[in-house]
Formats: structure tokens, C-alpha cells, sequence
């Protein structure tokens, strides 16, 4: 077995079929096919089950993409350590929710990179659950996310705590005026959002649950609706303080059992940290 063979298991994996792994691969379906037999030979075990339409992956298969997945890194950051051994550079993709993105990516970008010109910092904005799974996928280096994070396979480091407030429009005096609407409606990102969910729980504590949810893709969507008066919504209160002070809401406290969001960074455990990742990570 080589690195290669493990690279046409992941193409047929990825394709579901020999002859497009083949294509994808630059090789023909006899030489798939004859490594992932030399594969199935040496592990002992059916790495895919084959059907006339397509194969799809065994248990077996299963647990052996997670090793390839881990090898294919491994000798990916291997080559970055040696060629860049003297000097701290290349690379590296973070992950973060919304609100970090907007407002905190840019001034992270610059602070980095005036410290480290030689590294490419690429950031990716998505829900927790995205983060989590690309970051244990080997398609992240690390992701900002809010804790708890429960899985044995990250590091997790604290970052910082926020205060969450409720965002309602300005003729809005007392919350229980504005969450005893009829219908209530709620200025939210989509499902897996953390903010929703916060959002929603803290509804659930008051004893509400029939609410219309209004769906928008960004901070700025959710002020102006907010501000037009089109329903409540949440974000961290710094987040108000620093950039949105001067517009047309006002904001209520919450319990702090809800209202709080701790925001740690997560890498994996089983694998080395480049240069340019033990960088980012001694800053934040």
C-alpha cells in the first residue's frame, strides 16, 4: 500500500463509482479496481459495498477513510513544516459564525498579518455544526464556535464571554410588551444559527412557543428589520455598543444562564499544529 492507493479509496468514496474515480484519478477502472482489491486484501475486509449503479462505503470502509483523511494531512502538514522549517508561513483556513466574520475577521486578518506577512489567513463563515465537522474533517485548521463543544477528538481554547441582549424597535419600552405580540415574530438567521437558539430558548423559558420566524443572511438585514419594526431579535451586546448605537432599537437584558455566550477555538487533537497555526493560536 501507498499514499497513492489511498487516494483512488477516497476518489471512489467521493464519486461512488470506479469509473469516475478512474476519471478523476487520470487512470483507468482496471487500475482502480485492482487497488482498492490490493487495499481490501491487505486490511482483510470489504472497503465498499458494490452494486450495478454504484458502491458506497462498509463499516470498514468507514473507519479506514477516517485514517486516510488523517494521513492525507498529516503528510500535507509534514511537507509544510520541512519546507518552511526557518521561517513562519503558509497557509492556514479558520472557521467562525456570522458576527465574527463581519466584525472581527478584518481586524484579526491585520493584526496577523502584520506580525506574519509570509502566512495566508483564509476565514470561512458557518453555522457550529459546519465548523465542528469541517474542522474534524481536515478542512479547517481551527474555528471560533460557542462552547460547549463536547467531543473528545478537539482542543478547545477560551477565547472570551459575551453578553447577549434581545433587540427590539425603539417605541419597544418593556420586552413584555414586545414578546406578548400578536403574532410574535423573531428577526433570525437560519436553522443551526446560535444565536437562534439562544433566542429560542430564552422564548421557551417565558413560556413561548408559537412564534413567526423571520429569516435574513446578515447582521445588517437583522438591524434594519429590527429597526423597521418587523419583529425582536438577538446578537451580542458589544456587537450593539461598537456599530449599531446610533440606529433605532433598544435592547433588554438577559438571565445570564442564557445570556451568555463563551466562545472558545478549536483545533484537532490527533495532529500536529503547524508553525503558522502554534502563530495564530499563541495570539488568540
Amino acid at each position: 500500500m501507498n499514499t497513492h492507493d489511498l487516494k483512488i479509496f477516497e476518489a471512489v468514496a467521493a464519486n461512488g463509482s470506479f469509473t469516475k474515480a478512474a476519471e478523476a484519478m487520470f487512470t483507468v477502472q482496471s487500475n482502480v479496481t485492482a487497488r482498492i482489491k490490493s487495499l481490501e486484501e491487505e486490511f482483510g475486509a470489504e472497503l465498499f459495498t458494490r452494486t450495478s449503479r454504484k458502491v458506497a462505503l462498509t463499516a470498514a470502509g468507514q473507519t479506514l477513510m477516517q485514517y486516510s483523511k488523517q494521513v492525507g494531512h498529516l503528510i500535507a502538514e509534514a511537507k509544510k513544516d520541512i519546507q518552511n522549517a526557518d521561517q513562519v508561513k503558509g497557509h492556514i483556513k479558520i472557521g467562525c459564525i456570522e458576527t465574527t466574520m463581519a466584525l472581527k475577521a478584518p481586524g484579526i486578518i491585520n493584526s496577523f498579518a502584520d506580525r506574519y506577512p509570509d502566512v495566508e489567513l483564509e476565514f470561512k463563515s458557518a453555522m457550529m455544526g459546519s465548523l465542528i465537522s469541517d474542522v474534524l474533517n481536515y478542512k479547517l485548521d481551527a474555528a471560533f464556535v460557542s462552547a460547549p463543544v463536547n467531543n473528545a477528538g478537539l482542543e478547545q481554547v477560551l477565547i472570551n464571554a459575551e453578553q447577549l441582549v434581545i433587540l427590539a424597535p425603539s417605541h419597544v419600552k418593556k420586552i413584555n410588551d414586545a414578546i406578548n405580540a400578536i403574532p410574535l415574530k423573531i428577526v433570525v438567521f437560519d436553522q443551526g444559527c446560535i444565536f437562534r437558539a439562544r433566542l429560542e430558548s430564552w422564548l421557551g423559558s417565558k413560556g413561548i412557543i408559537q412564534y413567526k420566524s423571520i429569516v435574513v443572511n446578515s447582521i445588517e438585514g437583522i438591524i434594519n428589520f429590527v429597526e423597521a419594526g418587523l419583529g425582536i431579535s438577538i446578537l451580542p451586546e458589544d456587537v450593539i455598543g461598537r456599530y449599531y448605537a446610533g440606529r433605532k432599537i433598544n435592547t433588554f437584558a438577559m438571565n445570564k444562564e442564557i445570556g451568555t455566550m463563551t466562545t472558545v477555538l478549536i483545533t484537532r487533537k490527533d495532529v500536529p499544529q503547524s508553525p503558522a497555526l502554534k502563530a495564530f493560536m499563541a495570539i488568540y
